[in-house]
């Protein structure tokens, strides 16, 4: 009878790690500053989705005038393009990645004191009432983003 008992046990301790409730949450946000002052730097990050589907609106920071969702996307002959997004669905527990060369968030007059290796905060609005605040690493236009395998 006790290794039913320990069978059940394991079963329920199962069932109960498959069933727990996803959150919505960003995580690894990093900065990298513009390559030419006066020009856009860029922010990227992961949002992991909830267990319902939600809807990014907007990510804002202090450290910056304005700031605009966008997208990099391959166009006719192979040439890159950028173009704003209005908003970004977040999947129901799935990962939506900000990343160079896909979606990131373009930051406009980035204040002169924002420097690499300082981190600034990031504030992301989704559509479900959440807002969500992160510190983002920032790194120079030339270096490699954290997580990055160019040493």
């Amino acid at each position: 009878m006790r290794g039913f008992s320990g069978i059940v046990t394991a079963a329920l301790l199962l069932t109960a790690c498959q069933q727990q409730p996803a959150e919505l949450k960003v995580e690894g946000a990093w900065v990298r500053l513009p390559a030419v002052a006066g020009r856009p730097g860029a922010a990227y990050f992961s949002v992991s989705g909830g267990d319902k589907a939600d809807t990014l609106l907007a990510v804002t920071t202090p450290a910056a005038l304005r700031s605009e969702l966008h997208e990099s996307m391959k166009g006719d002959g192979g040439m890159m393009s950028m173009a704003p997004i209005k908003d970004v669905p977040v999947p129901p527990r799935g990962t939506l990645a900000f990343a160079p060369g896909g979606k990131h968030v373009m930051l406009y007059d980035l204040g002169p004191a924002v420097k690499p290796g300082q981190s600034v905060p990031l504030s992301l609005a989704f559509a479900g009432g959440k807002t969500i605040m992160v510190q983002a690493k920032v790194v120079g236009a030339g270096d490699p983003g954290p997580g990055s395998d160019h040493h």
